[in-house]
């Protein structure tokens, strides 16, 4: 067991938020801690980690166990670049380098005795140094800064330069590269785009250490934890297995809570009924027999109700007219912004009832399109046709819908002006917003508070083209499932960009890829697309090398051309890093050799021999140092 938490208990002031909460995580265990905002999990972690007390009970955790934690912001300053501040994790392995380098150097100027002696040092050193993966520690760094979302060209920015969301990749990047015994990860994927997450979920995956992780990504949390532990109405409980398991077993635990408070509930009343019925005979030996039962009925214990939190807030998208059968036509759509072309011939259409899904990397474009169809920005080239009777509904990541210095009262009011008072706080109550919170500034609410309040205005609208962009963005998993539910149930036509896979696993029936400044369609949910991807896009890649026929104009062949170019530069490339790769394993077979022949006893009394060796050895390193360099290039040229 790495962590044991038991008895936890945390008020603020008359604000209870942990109640006796006890889970352990074992090691190489992984498992997520989750609940609606505002359990108590960000609390939990800061507990764990000695940065707030708790109230009552007790944190164990293992002795000498290295823990790596993640808040959800880490402003992170220094005059350090990207790389550099993720190698500083490596600071121990860096000196141990330095260390050798500097023993190479002195063993030239030294004989005899000290010679044997500093060799004895530097093999006791070297050894140390490659058990630990010393010699591939920079290409591990590079790889995981690569697959937190940064090119290489962002390896020398200054961090001061980084925003917030990137400030805290790199800092999740330190981490990674550290490798401490427990990873205590809150909501990780915050700012990575959908490839940045799956190469995370590979590397949680097949991680050594424990791993606790606090994320609303349910299919993040689907495919890494074999654990859940779950923060509700103050309390915890823990079920095994990942988040759909979770889910499957806490609706039967419910249904199973629900039925036996529903049957004691009947039962009391039934206990009520035959009282007041001998009571009413009024006589000594019923009213006795009336008193017995009310005392037997005085101990039991009585049970809870479990609490309906996917009651708590009511979504119902209902459009006010019917549009017609083609709802969106999008024909060789451009856009670019200066010399920075986002995507060009874009083409594609969208049926009533659809539920499409518009989804790619960071910096695509996927939000510009939006906006452009919304006519919200101008497009360069192309034509945007919407059907009969078509009505968009648009719910904005940013919210700028929003107008910062309105109540919430205000800002529904004024959307729909033929609601009185009663039923526009009758709409803000049903997301959450109750008594004196509905005279909140719209300037003065977090994320998730604007989110709601932008879903409200969603559900008055009755447009028949919903175009939302990351909808899930700050909901609790609780929130993101009422969501799910009513899109399901929209017999309207949606359009939506999200990085919520599992979102869009639910919801989605077409899936757009914005890819290479194209659209690659998929007619199915987000398994369907991870199912055909690599397939579709071989094919499209495949397409792309076909040689210009006739009719092509010149540009198109020498577009090709250059394809042609760079696929025999590709070829020269693999076979350079093949032969690196073959020098390397011969250098290394004679570096074992030397290093063995440094051990036989009759070599260490010949110190003419052992010159030799050591003289070898230092040249075989340093040509190692240079070819591990070269590797590295090449490796790095194929993954640019």
């Amino acid at each position: 067991m790495i962590l044991d938490c038991q008895n936890i208990s945390k008020s603020f002031g008359a604000d209870e938020i942990l109640k006796n909460i006890s889970f352990h995580i074992n090691k190489n265990e992984k498992a997520a801690l989750i609940g609606i905002n505002g359990a108590g999990k960000s609390t939990l972690l800061k507990i764990i980690m000695r940065e707030i007390s708790a109230d009552e009970g007790t944190v164990v955790l293992s002795k000498d166990a290295a823990v790596g934690y993640l808040a959800q912001y880490q402003n992170i300053s220094g005059a350090h670049t990207i790389l550099e501040e993720v190698l500083s994790s490596k600071e121990d392995l860096i000196q141990m380098e330095q260390k050798l380098r500097d023993m190479e150097t002195q063993m030239t100027c030294l004989s005899g005795e000290e010679l044997n002696s500093l060799l004895e040092k530097y093999n006791r050193l070297h050894h140390e140094f490659e058990l630990r993966d010393g010699y591939a520690y920079r290409s591990e760094v590079t790889g995981i800064i690569r697959g937190l979302g940064f090119s290489e060209e962002d390896f020398n920015r200054p961090v001061s330069q980084l925003s917030g969301g990137q400030k805290t990749r790199v800092f999740l990047g330190k981490l990674l590269v550290s490798k401490p015994d427990l990873l205590i990860l809150d909501e990780p994927t915050n700012h990575l785009d959908m490839s940045s997450i799956a190469w995370l979920e590979n590397f949680l995956s097949n991680y050594k250490g424990s791993v606790l992780i606090v994320s609303h990504d349910r299919y993040f949390l689907d495919r890494i934890v074999t654990k859940v532990v779950e923060l509700s109405q103050h309390k915890s409980c823990v079920f095994s297995g990942n988040y759909s398991d979770y889910a499957v077993k806490k609706a039967a635990v419910r249904e199973a809570q629900l039925k036996a408070w529903q049957n004691q509930q009947q039962e009391i009343r039934h206990q009520e009924e035959v009282i007041a019925k001998l009571k009413s005979f009024n006589r000594e030996k019923s009213i006795k027999r009336a008193e017995s039962r009310e005392k037997m009925l005085d101990k039991i214990k009585r049970l809870e109700k479990p609490a309906e939190e996917q009651d708590d807030m009511k979504i119902r998208l209902n459009p006010s007219v019917t549009s017609g059968n083609d709802v969106l036509a999008v024909e060789d759509l451009a856009k670019s912004f200066g010399n920075n072309q986002l995507f060009s011939g874009i083409s594609f259409e969208i049926k009533r009832g659809e539920r499409v899904a518009l989804i790619g990397d960071n910096g695509t474009g996927k939000t510009t399109m939006l906006k452009i169809i919304n006519e919200m920005l101008p497009f360069d080239t192309g034509r945007i046709t919407l059907g009969t009777n078509v009505h968009i509904g648009y719910y904005d990541q940013e919210h700028q819908e929003l107008c910062e210095e309105k109540t919430l009262f205000e800002e529904i009011s004024d959307t729909a002006p033929n609601l009185n008072n009663t039923q526009v706080r009758n709409i803000l109550a049903s997301f959450l917003f109750t008594n004196d919170d509905v005279f909140k500034r719209i300037g003065d609410l977090s994320g998730g508070e604007k989110g709601r309040v932008s879903l409200a205005k969603l559900m008055l609208s009755k447009a028949n083209l919903l175009i939302l962009d990351e909808p899930t963005n700050h909901l609790d998993i609780i929130s993101k499932e009422i969501l799910e539910d009513a899109l399901n149930r929209y017999t309207g036509t949606a359009l939506f960009v999200s990085h919520d896979r599992y979102f869009i696993n639910k919801t989605a029936t077409r899936i757009l890829d914005l890819t290479q400044k194209t659209i690659v369609q998929y007619i199915g949910n987000y398994d369907y697309y991870l199912e055909k991807h690599d397939i579709l896009m071989q094919t499209l890649k495949h397409s792309a090398d076909i040689p210009a026929k006739e009719g092509k104009n010149e540009s198109q062949k020498e577009e090709w051309m250059q394809k042609k170019a760079k696929q025999a530069s590709e070829r020269k490339r693999a076979a350079e890093l093949k032969k690196a790769e073959d020098a390397i394993a011969e250098n290394e077979k004679r570096l074992e050799e030397l290093n063995e022949a440094l051990n036989d006893e009759e070599i260490a009394t010949n110190s003419a021999r052992l010159s030799e060796i050591h003289n070898e050895t230092v040249l075989v390193s340093e040509q190692l140092d240079k070819l591990y360099e070269l590797w590295e290039k090449l490796a790095s040229d194929s993954e640019s």
